[in-house]
């Protein structure tokens, strides 16, 4: 069973950045909190404002697959949605070295 190796970038519009944060907060501090998580970090880019990453790590694409169906991820969604500039973009793959 093969890690999985995740970061989904976020664009957010300007004045929405406040409400942003603190729904990516609840994500984070909700996600960590589930079986097969082994890292969930939310890090804001340094030179563009509104643009957030997660960093993610699981222990299995099962995991991961259970983690996209979740309730905290759902309601994430609903209230990112009118929130975001562009649409969020996710990179998966395995580590290869």
């Amino acid at each position: 069973m093969k890690e999985l190796y995740i970061v989904a970038l976020f664009r957010f519009r300007e004045n929405y950045l406040m409400d942003a944060v603190e729904i990516l907060n609840k994500l984070v501090y909700e996600t960590r909190k589930e079986e097969g998580c082994l890292q969930y970090d939310l890090v804001e880019d340094a030179d563009q404002k509104g643009v957030f990453f997660i960093v993610e790590l699981w222990r299995s694409a099962e995991h991961h697959q259970q983690h996209n169906v979740s309730e905290h991820l759902t309601d994430f969604r609903k209230q990112a949605a009118p929130l975001l500039q562009d649409s969020v973009q996710v990179y998966k793959g395995y580590k290869t070295l």
